[in-house]
């Protein structure tokens, strides 16, 4: 089953990205959750301090469609907090484990 992607990459304004990764896991993950095609998601700190939110989706629709989720729960929730610098969606070739 082909998987697709949407990574997007926020800059911290203010507060620490650990309290920012609490709020999404309490907020944006249970929107993500009840959005058709959803498979997962998760947050990363990079070494330039900047925020990844990574998810994984059935469709590319459906991956799109989850910019204009996480959008709007950012807007009403944690804009004070991040700024998003730029959003991608993509076909995800492989994903193993373990």
């Amino acid at each position: 089953m082909e998987e697709h992607v949407r990574v997007a990459i926020y800059e911290m304004k203010q507060g620490s990205a650990e309290e920012t990764a609490d709020l999404a896991k309490q907020g944006m993950l249970p929107i993500f959750q009840a959005q058709p095609g959803f498979v997962r998601y998760g947050l990363a700190q990079l070494d330039d301090g900047t925020i990844a939110s990574i998810s994984v989706w059935e469709t590319h629709e459906e991956a799109e469609a989850a910019n204009g989720a996480a959008a709007e729960w950012v807007a009403a929730n944690i804009a004070d907090r991040i700024e998003l610098k730029n959003a991608h969606v993509g076909d995800f070739f492989f994903d193993e484990g373990r």
